[in-house]
């Protein structure tokens, strides 16, 4: 069977909307691994390439800051990856949202505040510094785009085709709803599985 990782974005957690709905799209037919991501990039990062190295996924799904972190990880570890509205760019986005904030959906571990604070905002700068430096010839092929027509939040297209061949579009806003991620995800992702 066929193994999906899903990284969610940075308000998110593995029981988000897209991350429900890819599990029950692909029941039966792959298992689809929805973690809680840390906050903090670095310890995001180890942790996405331990999950990757003890759990040999076939495909890499993210969205948004998920779809970031998934970039900078993917090329290396030779997965093909689907980056649902990559926001490469997360030091803009957390400028204006300084303080407490609530996560959108459930964490496993109960903890559903957490806090934006200029530490934090220094770390995803240093990354998005080098956050292309893990290109390579394969990713080029097997890192694909999928951009949503109504995202205001992410406008990253033009940045992301400097890097890599393959970008897609659904009619959707900046978080896929069940619908599309079954309509417009599901399919990427099946073709994704015949490169891996």
């Amino acid at each position: 069977m066929k193994k999906v990782l899903f990284l969610h974005g940075f308000y998110a957690s593995g029981q988000c909307v897209p991350a429900l709905a890819l599990r029950e799209a692909f029941e039966g037919r792959a298992e689809v691994l929805t973690p809680d991501l840390p906050m903090h990039p670095k310890q995001a990062i180890s942790f996405i390439r331990e999950l990757c190295e003890h759990e040999q996924p076939d495909v890499i799904v993210g969205n948004s800051c998920g779809s970031f972190l998934a970039q900078m990880t993917a090329p290396t570890l030779g997965i093909p990856a689907l980056l649902g509205n990559p926001h490469f760019q997360m030091t803009e986005f957390l400028k204006t949202r300084i303080g407490t904030h609530q996560y959108k959906s459930p964490r496993k571990d109960g903890h559903q505040e957490f806090i934006i604070d200029e530490s934090l905002i220094q770390e995803f700068a240093e990354l998005e510094t080098i956050q292309f430096n893990q290109c390579t010839p394969f990713g080029k092929e097997h890192i694909w785009g999928l951009f949503g027509e109504q995202d205001t939040l992410a406008h990253f297209e033009p940045l992301f085709l400097k890097h890599y061949t393959y970008s897609y579009h659904f009619p959707g806003n900046h978080t896929p709803t069940a619908d599309e991620v079954r309509k417009y995800y599901v399919p990427l992702v099946e073709q994704l599985f015949t490169l891996s």
